[in-house]
Parts: C-alpha cells; sequence; structure tokens
C-alpha cells in the first residue's frame, strides 16, 4: 500500500463531501442521524461483539487497565451513545447563521455569519464512542472528518462508522462525509499531521500524552485539544464536610481514567486533622492511594510521601496527591505552576473565596463545589464532544456542536465605494 497516496486520496474525498455538505439542509441532516440511531440500536449486539475480541485483543497485549475501561463498550454506554445522538438531532444546526449584524454610517450592513470549518482530522485512542461522536457532530455542523482511532479499538470503530456511512448512503448523502483510516499504522498518523494541510483544517487529538505531544511536536495543520488532565480540588476552610467527602470521592473514584478525574487536592492547613484523616481514609477504603506532603503523612500515616515529580503526574488511576496549604493564594499558585489548563475545583462556602479562585485560574474549566467529573460535552448539555480544549484561543472546554464552526463576514452594500 502506498500510504501517502491512500490518506491523500482520503482527503480529496473529504474536501470533495466538505463542499456538498453546504447545501444539505438541516431536516435532511437529522434524517441522517435518525437513521444513524436506529442502526446502533438495532445492532447493538454486533458492535458489542466487535468489541469484546478489542478488548480480548488489549489483554493479550497487556494494554494499561485504564487504556482497557476506555476502549470497552457494555449496555449502558451504548445508551449513551444513543442518548447523544437525541440530543444532537434536537440542537439547532450552528451553520449558516447570523451572529451579529450592524450597520456603518456609510450604509454599509456587516453580517458576521457562521461556517463550516471544514475538514476535520480526529486521532484518537481507545473510547469507540468518539466514532460516533464525532461522525454525529461534525456531520449536524457541515464538516466532514478523518477518524484515525487507535489499534484497541479498531473493529469497534470499524463497524460505528460503516454504520454512519450506510447512513449517508441510504439518505443519498456522499458518504466520504464521515472517513475511517482502516489501518493501524501509526505511519498515518505522521502523514495526517505533515502531509494533509491542503485537505484537513483542524487536528483533534484524543489520547495520552505521548499521542498528544506528538500532534503537537509535528503537526502543521492547526489543533485544538488537551495536553493532560491535571486536575485539582482545593479544599478550603470554610466547607460542607459531607458534601466535600463525596464531591472528592466521586472526582477521583467514580472513573479514574477519564481526563476530568481529580488528580490534585490541596487541603487548607486550618481544617480539623480529624476531618482531613476522615476524608483521606473515605478515598483511602475505596480503594485509593494516598501521596501526601509531610504535612498530610502526619495526619495519614498510610499515605505514601510525594516526590515533585507527583504534583506534575496525571495519574488516570486510583491514586492522588495531596498537599496542605496555608490558605488559598497558596492553593492558586501551586495550580498555576502545576496545572494543565484542563480543570478545577473549589469546594467552599466563602462567597468571596471562590470569586477569587475562579478569577484567578486560567483553566478551561473551573467546578465550584462539584465534582471535576463533569468535565465532559455530554454533562454541559452539548449533546457530545469530539474532544476538551486548554486552548486560549477559541474554541475552550468541552468542544461540541457550536464549537465546531467558524465564523465569515458578509457585507451589504449600494454602491458605496471607500473615499
Amino acid at each position: 500500500m502506498n500510504k501517502l497516496k491512500y490518506i491523500e486520496t482520503l482527503g480529496i474525498k473529504a474536501k470533495k463531501a466538505s463542499e456538498e455538505l453546504i447545501n444539505i439542509s438541516e431536516k435532511k441532516k437529522n434524517q441522517v442521524l435518525k437513521t444513524f440511531y436506529s442502526k446502533i440500536k438495532t445492532n447493538s449486539d454486533k458492535i458489542l461483539k466487535a468489541n469484546k475480541l478489542d478488548i480480548q485483543n488489549s489483554k493479550k497485549n497487556k494494554l494499561k487497565d485504564n487504556l482497557i475501561d476506555r476502549s470497552m463498550l457494555n449496555e449502558d454506554r451504548i445508551k449513551s451513545i444513543l442518548k447523544s445522538i437525541q440530543e444532537v438531532i434536537s440542537f439547532k444546526d450552528p451553520s449558516n447563521k447570523i451572529i451579529a449584524k450592524w450597520r456603518r454610517p456609510n450604509g454599509l450592513i456587516i453580517n458576521r455569519v457562521t461556517i463550516p470549518i471544514g475538514v476535520l482530522g480526529v486521532i484518537y485512542e481507545a473510547r469507540p464512542n468518539v466514532t460516533s461522536d464525532v461522525s454525529i457532530l461534525s456531520f449536524k455542523s457541515g464538516n466532514a472528518a478523518i477518524l484515525r482511532g487507535g489499534k484497541e479499538s479498531i473493529r469497534s470503530n470499524l463497524v460505528i462508522s460503516n454504520f454512519f456511512r450506510e447512513s449517508l448512503k441510504q439518505n443519498k448523502i456522499n458518504p466520504n462525509c464521515i472517513q475511517l483510516v482502516n489501518n493501524t499504522d501509526r505511519k498515518f498518523v505522521d502523514l495526517m499531521l505533515s502531509k494533509m494541510s491542503n485537505y484537513i483544517d483542524i487536528i483533534i487529538p484524543r489520547g495520552g500524552k505521548s499521542l498528544v505531544k506528538k500532534v503537537m511536536d509535528i503537526s502543521n495543520v492547526p489543533i485544538i485539544g488537551h495536553l493532560e488532565g491535571l486536575c485539582h480540588i482545593y479544599l478550603d476552610s470554610n466547607f460542607n464536610f459531607e458534601k466535600a467527602k463525596k464531591i472528592i470521592l466521586n472526582s477521583k473514584m467514580r472513573r479514574t481514567s477519564i481526563c476530568g478525574a481529580a488528580e490534585t487536592l490541596l487541603i487548607h492547613e486550618s481544617i480539623s486533622k480529624n476531618k482531613v484523616f476522615k476524608i483521606l481514609n473515605h478515598l483511602n477504603e475505596s480503594g485509593c492511594t494516598i501521596i501526601g506532603d509531610k504535612k498530610t503523612n502526619k495526619i495519614f500515616k498510610k499515605s505514601l510521601i510525594a516526590k515533585e515529580s507527583d504534583w506534575k503526574t496525571e495519574y488516570l488511576e486510583s491514586k492522588i496527591s495531596v498537599k496542605i496549604v496555608k490558605n488559598i493564594n497558596e492553593a492558586i499558585d501551586h495550580i498555576k505552576k502545576y496545572g494543565t489548563n484542563h480543570t478545577e475545583c473549589i469546594i467552599s462556602k466563602d462567597k468571596k473565596r471562590i470569586e477569587q479562585f475562579t478569577k484567578s485560574i486560567q483553566s478551561s474549566i473551573i467546578m465550584t463545589n462539584t465534582s471535576t467529573q463533569f468535565a465532559d460535552g455530554y454533562e454541559f448539555g452539548l449533546g457530545s464532544e469530539v474532544g476538551i480544549s486548554t486552548n486560549k484561543m477559541h474554541p475552550r472546554g468541552p468542544v461540541g456542536l457550536e464549537q465546531l464552526v467558524t465564523y465569515k463576514y458578509v457585507v451589504k452594500g449600494n454602491g458605496q465605494i471607500r473615499p
């Protein structure tokens, strides 16, 4: 196989499909999504069968538990995919909308109008639900997409992407709106990043640090994404103990493998040792290893002593770093030094401190008195997401339907010339 020719052919087909998409009505788009919904619902057994083979292969190749967890589909996760499709059907098409309009003194009328980005290149590991999420979001927003999933979910991805392509064909729409690279050779990732700038408008990486770093290092196409989800919780001196205990446990342990899982807990030094012990013991009894500074270790003897590297680590497993801080300012400074601009949380009853925290921290998502695990497009009411962006430029946070359009200016005149 000539790898470059293969990937360029996908690019040519995607470009053509994206141009055709401009003229597809919202009604027609929704019909495709309804067809896709039916195919997923009636063929869930085929998806689960393919996924079972993926999981068996991953275990045989001794992949990490967090990758296997992210790759796994079950009936509940299929239901979540179906719910996402329904939600996206209910949303308005975000393209070709006038988002601002004004008249100049010379009579010119300026319109800012949304347009699709064009062709999305999405590179991801594990998470076969991404195949569905990207397909429905890119198509509804008027974008074509080239998907390159990992070896962990290749069979699942093929089945899901083929169902979407069949849905397009059934509704007489170019099936190349969605294309999956059907080979897991990593050379295809390199080619997408370095040789496809004429075809791909945005690259969206979803995966581990090594994948995202590689994308950032060699891509000559603009990138939407995040390198790590090193999420922090700051427990303020004035707080509700029962709520805090639940929030901290959920933030860390609900699903340790996702990017919104808490990795560091910062605790105000004035909180009683008894309460700190109970919170850490609650985590520990739930299977979480506590890695703390010396002050933490004095309170909770079972904790391991933290090294400098622990404050920089996204564990993605049942471990959490814990540090006792003097005040909110030290907590903010710690987050600014070690954070990755993903998601941070403050647990407090003090409105002024909450305001200070939310103003001082510039991460893409700030939680107040709630779990960091809500850092998710579906939970934000976006239907689903193609990823979380920590870029300072837009989009930021969960990238859903409305974030997959850009805009152009349409200027209406009546014979005006510039003096």
